[in-house]
C-alpha cells in the first residue's frame, strides 16, 4: 500500500470513529436534551415531542410534573369542555393530602396545572378526536393541529354515571354526588338519612361506607333482587342501619338550598312516595373515555384500559395508562396521582430503551460504512 493511500485510509478511519463516538452518545441525548416541541416544517399544524399526555386530572398532571422535571417537555392535550374531570364539579376536596382545611375541587386542579406549566409542560386547551398507535411515533389529532409524539400517556379518566330527573341538577353537589368516598363525610351528611341508588357492588358498598356517618341510608333499586355478588349482599342486609327500598325509582328532589327529600315512584304500582333524606349518592357505574381510541388498545368487559400487571404499560409498546381509564376499583385523586407518576416513569424509561437501540443503530450503521470505507481501499 502506498503512502498516499495509507493516508486516506487513516483520515477515513478517523472520521468514522469520531462519527461512531457521535452516535454512542445519541441515548444520552435522546432522553436528556432540551429538545421542545416545534412545528415541522412540512406542516406547521403539526408538533413534534417526546412525550404527549391526553388528561387533565391528577393522573395527567401528575404525569406531565414527572416527564417536565425528567427533561422530556411534555405536550398535555386538556380537553376543550371542562378540563379537570370531575374534580372540577366536587365544591369540596377533603382528603387530598396537604389541606387540612379542606379545598374546592377547581382550586385543586388550577394548583396542579399551575405546577405543570411551571416545569415547562406545554398545555393544549383542545379535545382529542383520534389517535394512530399503528407505528412510533404516534399520531394524536385534535381539530386544529396534529401531535407525533415517541410515547404516549393516557390519562381520559371515566364519568360517573347520572341520573336525571327534576332537581338532580339544582342539587348536585349540594345534597347529590356520585362518590361516597369523596364526599360522604361532609358535615351536611353527619347523622342524617342517606340514600344510595343502585344495585350492584358498588352500591352496596357505598352504603356500607355511608353509614359511618349517615343515621340511615336507604339502597334504592328498580328490581326486587340486587345485582350485587352475594357477600356484598349478606354485609348490606346485616346492617341494621341499612333498609331496601324495593321497585324503585327517583322521579325527582327537592329542598330549598340544599336537598330535603326524594319523591319514588313504584314501578310495579306507580305510587309516588316521598322520602325524606339530606343525601343521595348514584352507585349506577362509570363510562370510561375510551372512544377517541378507537379499539386500538385492549379493554376489559366495562370498556377500561388494561395494562399489564404491576405496570401502566399497555400491549402497544410506548403507550401508557394511568387514572381512572384504567381504574374501576379505587377511582380517588390521590390514587389517580400514583398512576400518573408511575406512567411518567415507566415512559422515561421506554425512551432510554428507545434511545440506547437508536444509538446502536448508529453504530452498527457506521462500522459498516467503515469496512466498506477500507475494503475499497
Amino acid at each position: 500500500m502506498g503512502g498516499r493511500c495509507y493516508s486516506k485510509l487513516v483520515a477515513c478511519l478517523k472520521k468514522t470513529r469520531l462519527l461512531a463516538a457521535a452516535a454512542a452518545g445519541v441515548a444520552t441525548i435522546y432522553s436528556s436534551s432540551p429538545i421542545a416541541a416545534t412545528s415541522s416544517d412540512e406542516n406547521p399544524q403539526t408538533l413534534k415531542t417526546r412525550l404527549c399526555i391526553i388528561g387533565s386530572g391528577p393522573a395527567a398532571h401528575t404525569a406531565a410534573i414527572y416527564a417536565a422535571r425528567a427533561h422530556l417537555h411534555p405536550i398535555l392535550f386538556e380537553g376543550s369542555a371542562a378540563p379537570g374531570g370531575q374534580l372540577t364539579t366536587t365544591t369540596s376536596v377533603h382528603n387530598f393530602p396537604g389541606f387540612p382545611d379542606c379545598i374546592p375541587g377547581p382550586d385543586l386542579v388550577d394548583r396542579f396545572r399551575t405546577q405543570s406549566l411551571s416545569f415547562g409542560t406545554q398545555i393544549i386547551t383542545d379535545t382529542v378526536a383520534s389517535v394512530d398507535l399503528s407505528a412510533s411515533p404516534f399520531k394524536i389529532s385534535s381539530r386544529s393541529l396534529s401531535v407525533h409524539a415517541d410515547s404516549l400517556i393516557i390519562a381520559t379518566g371515566a364519568t360517573a354515571r347520572r341520573l336525571h330527573f327534576p332537581g338532580s341538577d339544582r342539587f348536585w353537589n349540594h345534597g347529590i354526588s356520585a362518590c361516597a368516598v369523596c364526599d360522604g363525610a361532609a358535615p351536611i351528611f353527619r347523622n342524617r338519612p342517606l340514600a344510595v341508588v343502585g344495585g350492584g357492588d358498588s352500591a352496596m358498598e357505598e352504603a356500607i361506607f355511608l353509614t359511618r356517618y349517615g343515621s340511615r341510608v336507604y339502597v334504592v333499586h328498580r328490581r326486587d333482587a340486587l345485582r350485587a355478588s352475594k357477600t356484598m349482599q349478606s354485609r348490606a342486609m346485616a346492617d341494621p342501619k341499612i333498609e331496601m327500598v324495593w321497585n324503585s325509582e327517583v322521579v325527582e328532589s327537592y329542598g330549598d338550598e340544599v336537598l330535603e327529600g326524594l319523591k319514588l315512584r313504584n314501578v310495579v304500582t306507580g305510587e309516588v312516595s316521598e322520602l325524606e333524606v339530606s343525601g343521595l349518592f348514584f352507585a349506577v357505574g362509570h363510562n370510561p373515555a375510551t372512544e377517541f381510541l378507537g379499539g386500538q388498545l385492549e379493554l376489559d368487559s366495562d370498556g377500561y384500559v388494561v395494562t399489564r400487571p404491576g405496570s401502566t404499560e399497555t400491549r402497544v409498546r410506548g403507550v401508557f395508562v394511568a387514572g381512572d381509564v384504567q381504574d374501576k376499583k379505587y377511582r380517588q385523586a390521590i390514587t389517580a396521582a400514583g398512576s400518573g407518576c408511575m406512567a411518567a416513569l415507566d415512559a422515561e424509561h421506554y425512551l432510554q430503551e428507545l434511545g440506547a437501540q437508536e444509538s446502536k443503530n448508529a453504530i452498527l450503521d457506521l462500522s459498516m460504512k467503515e469496512m466498506i470505507v477500507v475494503n475499497s481501499i
